[in-house]
């Protein structure tokens, strides 16, 4: 139970500490009916800035789970060569292989980032 209360208080802080950074594109006021033919700008910046928000978060999760795959497939590789050191050549390639498939899916994420930013 103690486990399960550390991981929902690491979640909800990272939910809170989003919300903070994300506070001033929520902040952001809307434009009046008989605005000036100028505000139309100011929208497209705000448009701009959520889309970095949006970018920044979802980079960061994908890196972040990237990271939490290739430091688990380290550690379960760790364990198989620690237990049949004559099975190190095989387990190093497969290792590699999969670490090498986890890269891939951020660079993926990265691309479809970037591509939000300048295509939408």
């Amino acid at each position: 139970m103690n486990k399960l209360m550390k991981k929902i208080l690491v979640l909800a802080g990272a939910l809170v500490l989003t919300l903070a950074l994300a506070a001033p594109a929520f902040a952001a006021g809307t434009p009046d009916a008989q605005a000036p033919a100028g505000q139309t700008e100011a929208e497209e910046d705000s448009t701009i800035g959520l889309k970095a928000i949006a970018a920044g978060i979802a980079v960061g999760i994908a890196a972040a789970g990237g990271a939490v795959g290739m430091g688990l497939a380290t550690a379960k590789s760790t364990e198989s060569i620690a237990r049949q050191p004559e099975a190190e050549g095989k387990v190093r390639t497969t290792l590699m292989l999969g670490l090498v498939f986890i890269e891939t899916a951020i660079i993926y994420a990265l691309l479809v980032v970037i591509l939000i930013i300048f295509v939408l």
